[in-house]
């Protein structure tokens, strides 16, 4: 896909910069031609003699090159390649492309390409959560640009949360998509993630331990792929994927209402952890103390299930649906009595016992059940899950599911 392709790989100045050699190779094993450019920022982590040894092209790393210059050389710089992709994409320089500054050659490019963009956003946790930095964003995907990633997990810094550059391989699929226009291009697929919380009173309800992670990470994969994502999120503890359609949502009612507003899709991914049963006589006041020592009677009322009822549409059912298994026992064998009772096409099950890590963690280990079979993947991190996941979608939806 990537034979004969030509691409302007601008290197920002992050730790992640060390993963750009390892991407160059693969671009380079793919067919694809490499010119890097680098900030003086970057050189800081990566020398310009390993990226030219590994491109076999020369480092370009001055705006004011006489010899090129004289023929405005930033220019045809700029539109001489198929697509632009700048990773890692530092906070400052997303900063610098949203607001048109160029003052030195990176931005200066980015400013004069007439080509499509894709960045892989690099940086602190706090950095990617400050307000700044997703107005800087929105503004740069409402311009067209394209995003992957970044990645929760631990950082140089010492901290943890998103802001790490997406994996090579995710990037890698992100060019592929940007330059085919992706597997899922003009497909809308709806994604729900997270957990529900269903109140008790103004102040406090029932939930469980989902992060959100596995269907955020899913989320991402597929708008890589190309696909039109709506992506229906509980309070979730990692923040929605940038490149999206992001619908919040409180309770499981509110997420069925969504999911159901978000129709018709031809694929739909429930990873969300929504609770099965709702307070039903929930108080509109803070419950108190009584004095008596006796907790409140709650009473429950079950959920409307929201995978069975998008599942056992008549008209308007997604072509492809997809259910979410996470069981502490037999996994296997509640994940098929699942899918048969539910009627959904595929289930991704897996085991969130105790001291798996799994709930909450950055890891997961799962069996994918369809009608063609099982398959038992080895324990990946939630990227990989997903990309796997949104590749063999593509393949499905393609074939024709």
């Amino acid at each position: 896909m990537l034979a004969g392709k030509r691409i302007l790989l601008i290197v920002s100045g992050g730790i992640a910069a060390v993963k750009v050699p390892d991407l160059i190779r693969r671009l380079r094993d793919r067919g694809a031609a490499v010119t890097p450019v680098m900030t003086r920022a970057a050189e800081e982590f990566v020398t310009p003699l390993a990226l030219s040894a590994l491109s076999g092209e020369k480092v370009c790393r001055d705006l004011f090159d006489l010899t090129s210059e004289s023929e405005m050389g930033h220019i045809q710089l700029s539109r001489a390649s198929d697509l632009v992709v700048v990773a890692p994409a530092t906070a400052n320089l997303v900063a610098r492309m949203a607001n048109g500054i160029a003052d030195d050659l990176a931005s200066t490019l980015l400013l004069a390409t007439d080509k499509p963009v894709l960045i892989a956003p690099a940086m602190n946790v706090r950095m990617w959560q400050h307000p700044a930095t997703a107005r800087n964003l929105a503004t740069l995907q409402g311009d067209g640009v394209r995003v992957v990633g970044p990645n929760a997990g631990d950082m140089a810094c010492g901290e943890h949360g998103p802001g790490r550059m997406a994996e090579v391989a995710e990037i890698l699929a992100a060019i592929e998509a940007a330059l085919s226009g992706g597997p899922l291009t003009g497909r809308r697929i709806v994604v729900t993630s997270g957990p529900t919380h269903e109140p008790i009173d103004p102040v406090r309800y029932i939930a469980n331990r989902s992060s959100g992670a596995q269907g955020t990470a899913i989320a991402r994969a597929l708008a890589g792929l190309g696909a039109e994502v709506v992506f229906v999120t509980g309070p979730a503890r990692v923040p929605p994927p940038a490149g999206v359609q992001v619908v919040r949502v409180e309770t499981a009612r509110e997420m069925l209402e969504a999911v159901q507003a978000a129709l018709p899709a031809e694929a739909a991914v429930f990873a969300a952890a929504v609770a099965d049963w709702r307070v039903a006589n929930a108080a509109g006041q803070k419950v108190k103390k009584d004095g008596s020592g006796k907790a409140p009677a709650l009473e429950f009322a079950e959920n409307t299930d929201i995978l069975a009822t998008v599942a056992q549409m008549g008209e308007g059912r997604p072509v492809l649906v997809i259910g979410f298994a996470a069981e502490t026992h037999d996994v296997e064998a509640h994940a098929r009595a699942k899918r048969a009772r539910k009627a959904c096409d595929w289930i991704v099950a897996n085991d969130v016992s105790p001291g798996t890590g799994i709930m909450g963690g950055a890891e997961n280990e799962v069996t994918l059940i369809t009608g063609d079979g099982t398959e038992t993947w080895p324990r990946l991190t939630k990227d990989e899950v997903a990309a796997r996941l949104a590749a063999r979608i593509a393949r499905k939806l393609e074939a024709g599911a």
